[in-house]
């Protein structure tokens, strides 16, 4: 198949237990790319937020805003001469926690701030939601078994799996692959993985598609 030369910077978005990094290791693998990885295990607040969202949510977003600018800034300084870079998150995903956490004095300095730091932002060639249900979401966070994620809850996820639908539905920044990955297991399955990569790589893609593997495979 004649591949999309155009996309060279890809970033994988989804819910947490969608798939996101191991989708991320497979593409660099694949094209032999440079890996951008969101660094949550970095992050001292994480776990405590997870235990307790409305105390901790400040000192977690903010953290992970600096945090994600840094690497931010190391693509826009340095990565863009690989061939391809994957990333296995999109600056921008860090307003839907913040929407979604963040309450009053908290919220209007986070607003204050983030525009600062994502007017430089380098834009992927490609963004890959990778939408999935929340049963599957809740299976592949207890599959794995982090224990930062142990108190995550299911209302929280659905929270979570909402607002990024919300968010994904009004997006136009760059073009856009959403991908039923409910239906897909490019981890374990090539098969699987080389039907996603073709449909990442096609030249006729529209600027805003959906990937609906089950579908293909009925018709």
């Amino acid at each position: 198949m004649k591949r999309n030369l155009d996309i060279r910077y890809i970033a994988i978005e989804g819910v947490i237990g969608a798939g996101k990094t191991a989708l991320a290791k497979k593409l660099k693998n694949h094209l032999d790319a440079k890996l951008i990885l969101e660094q949550f295990e970095h992050n001292p607040f994480l776990e405590k937020f997870y235990d307790n969202r409305r105390r901790y949510a400040f000192q977690t977003q903010m953290f992970f805003l600096i945090n994600r600018f840094k690497q931010q800034e190391e693509i826009r300084q340095e990565d863009l001469f690989a061939n391809y870079i994957i990333a296995d998150y999109i600056f921008e995903k860090d307003r839907i926690f913040a929407y979604l956490n963040l309450q009053g004095d908290e919220f209007k300095l986070y607003e204050s701030i983030y525009p600062l730091l994502a007017k430089n932002i380098v834009k992927p060639d490609l963004v890959i939601y990778l939408q999935s249900k929340v049963d599957r979401l809740m299976y592949n966070i207890k599959k794995r078994g982090r224990e930062i994620e142990k108190n995550l809850t299911r209302s929280y996820i659905e929270e979570l799996s909402e607002a990024y639908n919300h968010f994904f539905f009004m997006y136009n920044t760059t073009p856009l692959l959403i991908v039923n990955s409910s239906e897909i297991d490019f981890v374990n399955s090539e098969k699987d993985f080389e039907e996603l990569y073709n449909q990442i790589f096609r030249v006729d893609r529209a600027p805003i598609e959906y990937f609906n593997p089950e579908s293909i495979r009925n018709s």
